[in-house]
């Protein structure tokens, strides 16, 4: 490949790239949100220039490339299939293999003459760094866990500091995630008020804003408030801190709306059983967006708690339809 050949990139994004991350943090378009994998030029690089490596979602490619203003250098992109370098580490796309064949398919060693790559450091579980150098040619450092810092790596001798090893995630960085937990259920949402909705055109004790009320309360426990709180729930396990911002708020909400009153008991306690456990499913979503977890913790997690999780939800689910289609006036 001819250096006249690499597309070059700026470090400044435009209106398009801030409206298209927005669409993203909301879930829209999602899964197509990506940039073609190869080589590009920030600057005006030569053979000197240091080489990123990154992924090819765009969100992470535009988040790398806006902290590298008057700055210089290559950015190799793998084929991580639009997955941010975190994940797709963890699936096995941002790989040994993926780094081998695009350092050859790019001819990088024609554009430079260094030997001499930088990882994101969230990426280094998925690449085996002596075999991408054996089979290369090039060495393997990784840098700091934050683009902020890249600049501040390099001019330090590729040195990173102990606190740009340092993984925070602190509570504005769980914040910004929350959209892309809640847009998705509140679409799933719909078709679930769709049947409350022809459920109450027959049933003899018909769905009540309390109903309601209980439901959102569930989805936002689990979307929202657990993300939010995670470091202070008590537990270690993403499906007990979900469960209990969800039995707190599913509590609330049934005292609020005089549930546990003569002829409500045993719906409330059918709510009491499924909305905590519809908290906890949404909230181990989140495992996949957060630094807390491994994919070994995350599976062995599932293992555990979705069969208690579909075990609760199910006999609250059931305890509830057969309370308002068979029961009796309106709560």
């Amino acid at each position: 490949m001819s250096k006249n050949n690499i597309p070059k990139v700026s470090a400044t994004l435009s209106l398009k790239d801030i409206a298209g991350a927005l669409k993203v943090r909301l879930g829209i378009g999602r899964m197509n949100y990506m940039v073609e994998p190869g080589l590009y030029a920030i600057g005006n690089p030569d053979g000197s220039s240091p080489v990123l490596v990154s992924a090819n979602y765009k969100l992470t490619f535009d988040i790398l490339r806006k902290n590298l203003t008057d700055f210089s250098c290559w950015l190799l992109i793998l084929d991580t299939k639009g997955v941010n370098v975190w994940c797709a580490a963890g699936k096995g796309t941002f790989g040994t293999d993926e780094l081998v064949n695009r350092v050859e398919i790019t001819c990088l060693s024609d554009i430079v003459y260094h030997k001499r790559l930088i990882l994101p450091q969230l990426g280094s579980v998925g690449v085996n760094a002596h075999e991408a150098a054996r089979l290369t040619g090039f060495s393997i450092t990784y840098g700091p866990i934050r683009a902020k810092d890249i600049k501040a790596y390099i001019a330090n001798s590729y040195t990173a500091t102990k606190e740009m090893r340092l993984v925070e995630f602190n509570f504005m960085e769980r914040l910004v995630l929350t959209p892309m937990e809640l847009v998705p259920v509140l679409k799933a949402s719909f078709p679930i008020m769709g049947i409350i909705f022809l459920t109450n055109q027959f049933a003899k004790r018909p769905f009540v804003k309390g109903d309601i009320a209980a439901y959102f309360g569930a989805v936002f426990s689990g979307a929202f408030i657990t993300p939010l709180l995670l470091p202070y729930i008590p537990g270690r396990a993403f499906a007990w801190k979900g469960w209990l911002t969800g039995l707190f708020t599913t509590f609330a909400i049934l005292c609020k709306s005089k549930g546990f009153t003569k002829g409500s008991r045993l719906m409330s306690f059918g709510q009491i059983l499924f909305f905590p456990a519809l908290s906890s499913f949404i909230a181990m979503n989140f495992t996949g967006s957060t630094t807390y977890t491994s994919p070994s913790g995350v599976k062995e997690e599932m293992k555990r708690a979705l069969p208690i999780i579909f075990s609760f939800g199910a006999l609250g689910a059931i305890i509830i339809l057969c309370s308002h289609i068979f029961g009796k006036g309106r709560r």
